[in-house]
């Protein structure tokens, strides 16, 4: 399975890893220890060194409770990193769910969208049908501000059907299936039970036919299992994301790149798959 991004063909026959570029002063993780252009700049450099296959540049914090900021900026915050990267080794993907923050990154060379928001924002759609970007639609319930305040039947059922109509209102409005991934968000308006339970049937979501994303990295769930605050999270993340790969997950979401990497070649030599 190839992902069609921008000018970039992902082969999905291995699992590909997304590392995480934050630039917020209040990030969840990294405390804003990159959210100036050139701490920025130099943490994607270190993390394309450390076999990240893709870049996930974000200016606006999702964690719940955060407060959201202007369009302008988000775009102070993110265009100066985007442009700094300029002819990267790797895909460049933009955590977004602005249409107008989308239109000035794929301007700039950005190959990828990854909205939380899942293209509903009025435009974004339109916005990502005119380019030749891939897009990753994302489930949650509601706004960061109230976002844990989740209520399901059957969170599984509910994330696929999400994730499944978003789908395809993507392809119809011009978006080929080649360009689209899906992450069900968890932590996104989930409980640890949602979350486990997402984790524990991710191979259901294989009937939607396209890749799927996971990113679970150092989030409060590992923290609720294990204990340990945020700084400590890496063994935690690591067997996340290898439990989501070994479940279906095309692509993992990560910060801590180099652990991953390492994982995944294990996971890869066991498994026969070809580097």
């Amino acid at each position: 399975m190839l992902l069609h991004c921008g000018s970039f063909k992902l082969d999905l026959s291995r699992t590909l890893v997304m590392g995480i570029v934050n630039i917020t002063p209040d990030s969840f993780y990294d405390g804003g220890h990159h959210s100036q252009r050139d701490a920025a700049l130099v943490h994607a450099h270190q993390l394309i060194q450390e076999g990240a296959d893709l870049l996930d540049i974000g200016g606006e914090s999702t964690r719940p409770g955060a407060l959201s900021i202007s369009v302008q900026e988000e775009l102070d915050r993110i265009m100066p990193v985007i442009e700094g990267l300029h002819g990267a080794p790797v895909p460049l993907s933009v955590d977004t769910y602005k249409p107008e923050v989308m239109r000035s990154a794929l301007a700039a060379g950005a190959s990828m969208i990854n909205d939380i928001n899942a293209l509903q924002q009025p435009d974004a759609l339109a916005v990502v049908a005119a380019s030749d970007a891939a897009v990753c639609l994302m489930h949650k319930q509601g706004p960061p501000q109230t976002m844990q305040q989740p209520h399901y039947q059957d969170v599984v059922a509910e994330v696929l059907q999400f994730l499944r109509s978003r789908t395809l209102s993507a392809q119809k409005a011009g978006i080929a299936r080649e360009r689209i991934m899906v992450d069900p968000g968890f932590g996104f308006d989930k409980t640890l039970a949602h979350n486990l339970a997402l984790l524990r049937h991710l191979d259901k979501f294989s009937v939607l036919g396209v890749p799927l994303l996971a990113g679970i990295s150092r989030k409060s769930m590992l923290g609720t299992i294990t204990g340990q605050d945020v700084e400590h999270r890496v063994h935690a993340s690591v067997a996340a994301a290898l439990l989501a790969v070994m479940r279906g997950a095309c692509m993992v979401r990560v910060h801590d790149v180099r652990a991953t990497v390492d994982a995944l070649k294990i996971w890869n030599a066991v498994e026969g798959v070809d580097l």
